[in-house]
């Protein structure tokens, strides 16, 4: 259910960019909902765990950068 409806609001936003309010911005967020089902899982994970380790980096950095 909020898929449909952030996908609404999507295409919402995109056709007021575009100034198509109608079946042009329907589409395209139709489309992102597609992709987003698809691949964002995946993805999340890879940018989640990279964000992560680049934390853990820096807070190591710190940490020899106070000794």
């Amino acid at each position: 259910m909020i898929g449909r409806i952030l996908t609404g609001w999507l295409g919402h936003r995109v056709g007021e960019r575009y100034g198509n309010n109608g079946f042009k911005g329907a589409l395209i967020g139709a489309g992102v909902s597609m992709v987003a089902k698809r691949g964002l899982g995946p993805l999340s994970l890879v940018i989640g765990g990279g964000y992560l380790a680049k934390k853990l980096i820096e807070r190591r950095r710190a940490r020899r950068e106070r000794r």
